[in-house]
C-alpha cells in the first residue's frame, strides 16, 4: 500500500481539478459504499464462521452482489447481464486452464517423487534453522512460479513439517511464511494467476501488467517476506496476543 501511494504522489495521480473533499462529501460517500464493504465481510465471515463453504461463498457473493447492484446502486440492468456472463466465462476459462495446468505438473512432481527429493536436498543442506528458512523461502518462490498455490501446499508442506518442528518452529508462524511465498507465486509469471486477473480487469494484455511497476511491487513484497522470516515477533505478535485472549 505505501509503495501504491508512493507511485501515486510521484506520478501525480490525481483528479486534473484537485477537488477538496469536505467531511460532509467523505461521509456521504463512506455510507454509500457500505453496501459494496459487506460483500467481504459476508463471505469472509460466512466461511470463517462455518456458515458456507468457499464454493457457496461465490454464489452467496454473485446474488449479494446481483442485489445491490441492481436494486441499491441501480447500475445493473438486465440487458447487461449476458454480456457479464460471456465476460466471466472468458475470464474464468483463461484461469482454469492455467490453474488446471500448473496441477497437472504438480501431479507429475508428486508421481516422479520431486517434492520428497527437493526436501531431502533441503535438510541436508540446512545445518541451522536460519539455513533452513532460507533455503524454504527460495524453494517456494520458486515453486510459485510453476505450481498453483494449493498444489505446493499439499505437496511440501506435510514433508517438511517435521523439519520445521525439529528446528523448534512455530507451526503457524511456518504456514504465515509458506502463505506470504504463495501469494508472492500469485503474481510471479510464467503462472502469476493474479497477473492474468489483472489484466482481465483492465481488458489489456498481461505485458502492460508486467512493468516497471511490477518490479519495485515485486521487490517490496520479497523484502516483507524476508522481514516476516527474520522478526519472528513481528509476524507472530498479532497471534499471540489474540490466543491470550
Amino acid at each position: 500500500s505505501a509503495f501504491a501511494v508512493f507511485v501515486g504522489y510521484k506520478n501525480d495521480y490525481r483528479s486534473k481539478k484537485h477537488m477538496k473533499v469536505t467531511w460532509k462529501q467523505l461521509s456521504k460517500a463512506f455510507f454509500r459504499a457500505l453496501p459494496a464493504i459487506f460483500m467481504p465481510m459476508i463471505v469472509l465471515g460466512g466461511i470463517y464462521g462455518g456458515v458456507f463453504t468457499p464454493t457457496e461463498a461465490g454464489n452467496v457473493a454473485v446474488v449479494y452482489g446481483f442485489i445491490v447492484g441492481f436494486f441499491i446502486y441501480k447500475e445493473l440492468t438486465l440487458k447487461m447481464i449476458p454480456k457479464l456472463l460471456k465476460q466471466t466465462a472468458i475470464n474464468t476459462a483463461a484461469i482454469l486452464f492455467i490453474v488446471g495446468a500448473a496441477n497437472a505438473f504438480g501431479n507429475v512432481m508428486a508421481r516422479e517423487g520431486l517434492p520428497q527429493k527437493m526436501a531431502e536436498i533441503i535438510i541436508s543442506a540446512s545445518g541451522s534453522k536460519i539455513m533452513f528458512l532460507l533455503l524454504i523461502n527460495i524453494l517456494f518462490l520458486i515453486l510459485g512460479t510453476f505450481v498453483e498455490a494449493n498444489s505446493a501446499a499439499i505437496l511440501f508442506a506435510p514433508i517438511l513439517m517435521p523439519v520445521a518442528r525439529y528446528y523448534e518452529i512455530d507451526p503457524v508462524f511456518f504456514g504465515v511464511i509458506l502463505v506470504v511465498n504463495l501469494a508472492i507465486g500469485l503474481i510471479t509469471p510464467p503462472l502469476g494467476v493474479n497477473l492474468y486477473v489483472a489484466a482481465g480487469i483492465i481488458n489489456d494484455k498481461v505485458n502492460v501488467v508486467l512493468n516497471k511497476y511490477f518490479i519495485g511491487y515485486l521487490s517490496v513484497s520479497v523484502s516483507l517476506l524476508f522481514l516476516f522470516t527474520y522478526v519472528p515477533d513481528f509476524t507472530m505478535s498479532l497471534f499471540r496476543a489474540l490466543k491470550g485472549l
